[in-house]
């Protein structure tokens, strides 16, 4: 992959952060790079304050840093804003971080030298990835703590995962033939003071929203057939007077993998209508995808967007670009989308176990009483849809002002990306609850449309007869919910 500046996707985030994909950097961009550091030099040489070079940081601006502890500044920078506490980020999530940051500096506005941006490209396709703890970002003068932690792995300090081991940095760097990066002027800065890390959580919460998506419609699917539901509600007529995209979207896909459901076809004449938790689908899993295409659009300016101070161009310039309120703003709106749409599959679960809305035997298990069948499962969902619920609070909806009232507003968008990668990977513990429940009453009940079938050889999960550990099913569908293979071999696709 090679890395403009300019044009970076999130599914070039995902290739390089879970998949190892190697990067390189465009040459023209390394040349502006090349540019913008001698017109940095200049404007030192020429005896201008300039922020963060030869000023303290925050609220310790107005402290003038003598030219002999100029460099010496950019470590101590790196050094002491290493606060992070609490477990490890996942890996993907920091390389996602080093490619964004990465990216951001080749624009060539941050005046760090081409060498920087060659020792994150490093690290990344030699494997190495700092150790950076989840908690210490507000969110405000970009992810501080949490980039500070991978700005001390490149100077050859701090910890790394290095071939599926916890070492030193220094021990890693050694053995890729490595050299520790020796900081220069607003380089510890330049690493220090983006979004980057906030950014990566969203382009993987993003990616895999639309993945979820299409589990989604693929279960909603099965439970189309196995409650008898009506398509009348999904009739394209209905779509156009209402033109929301991704609500004509949903319908369409469903008109398509239901199109040849006999069961479809005579509840079509049987009903007047469903249920919301049927009928509705349009609507509400429209407004989701909705809502994730408007976050991708944000989350791909960011990605592309420099996001630290000050900023170089032909003279220094201070301004607040590092700020994580539009993607806070964001990933809180995204975090909120798919607690619904967890609501509602949760509900259309309840229909499915509950025999007096189903016509299902009770918990979809012949024998119920002396077998619980499926009863335990929606309270794992409902207990889910609970701890989502908590979550949506919006993070960007507080603040709380740092650095002694300099950052007197933050964005504390870190908090929003921990809560929307939870939620997310909830999600797809409720979808999997739903494949498991609609693919027991399928079972009981027969399927009709040849969609449906490829859905439950994917699936790949028996007729329960007798009460089980449905822990481990679950378990085991969710794996192959993250896998993708269901709506790839069921032909469901909402990735644009």
């Amino acid at each position: 992959m090679i890395i403009d500046g300019t044009s970076l996707k999130v599914e070039d985030v995902v290739r390089v952060a879970r998949s190892g994909e190697k990067v390189e950097c465009h040459a023209d961009a390394m040349k502006q790079v090349e540019r913008n550091r001698k017109t940095l030099e200049e404007i030192i040489n020429s005896g201008a304050t300039v922020y963060g070079i030869n000023t303290g940081l925050g609220e310790l601006v107005k402290v003038k840093i003598p030219a002999e502890d100029i460099k010496k500044l950019q470590v101590n920078l790196v050094r002491s804003h290493s606060s992070g506490v609490g477990a490890a980020m996942p890996e993907e999530v920091v390389r996602g971080a080093m490619l964004i940051r990465a990216n951001s500096l080749l624009k060539g506005h941050s005046g760090v030298r081409p060498v920087v941006i060659q020792t994150l490209i490093q690290f990344l396709n030699n494997g190495i990835t700092p150790v950076v703890p989840e908690f210490g970002s507000v969110g405000a003068s970009g992810d501080l703590a949490p980039l500070s932690h991978i700005a001390l792995a490149l100077i050859g300090e701090g910890e790394v995962m290095y071939r599926g081991q916890r070492m030193s940095a220094k021990e890693a760097m050694h053995d890729a033939g490595i050299e520790p990066l020796e900081l220069r002027e607003k380089e510890g800065l330049a690493l220090l003071n983006g979004t980057a890390v906030m950014a990566s959580y969203a382009a993987l919460a993003v990616w895999d929203s639309y993945k979820l998506m299409e589990n989604a419609i693929a279960a909603l699917a099965m439970s189309f057939e196995a409650l008898h539901g009506t398509d009348v509600a999904l009739d394209s007529r209905i779509m156009e007077v209402r033109p929301h995209p991704g609500q004509s979207r949903v319908a369409a896909i469903l008109r398509e993998t239901l199109k040849d459901s006999e069961i479809v076809k005579r509840a079509r004449s049987e009903k007047v209508q469903d249920a919301y938790t049927l009928r509705c689908t349009p609507q509400v899993y429209g407004a989701v995808l909705d809502t994730i295409n408007y976050v991708r659009s944000v989350v791909e300016r960011e990605l592309n967007s420099i996001t630290d101070n000050p900023l170089i161009f032909d003279v220094a310039l201070s301004g607040g670009n590092f700020h994580g309120e539009p993607i806070a703003l964001a990933m809180d709106f995204l975090a909120i989308a798919m607690t619904d749409l967890g609501n509602m599959i949760e509900r259309r679960i309840a229909r499915l176990v509950d025999s007096k809305l189903s016509n299902l035997p009770a918990f979809l298990v012949k024998h119920s009483g002396l077998n619980s069948g499926l009863m335990i499962p929606q309270y794992t969902a409902a207990a889910l849809c609970n701890r989502n619920k908590i979550l949506a609070y919006p993070a960007s909806a507080d603040t709380i002002p740092t650095s002694a009232n300099q950052e007197d507003h933050v964005s504390m968008g870190m908090n929003s990306a921990l809560k929307l990668r939870e939620i997310v990977d909830n999600v797809g513990y409720i979808i999997s609850i739903e494949l498991l429940c609609a693919n027991q009453a399928v079972h009981l009940t027969g399927c009709s449309a040849s969609t449906v079938k490829k859905i439950m050889n994917a699936l790949n999960v028996p007729l329960f007869q007798e009460d089980t550990v449905f822990s481990e099913w679950i378990e085991k569908i969710k794996k192959t919910v993250d896998s993708g293979n269901i709506p790839k071999e069921a032909g469901i696709k909402i990735y644009p």
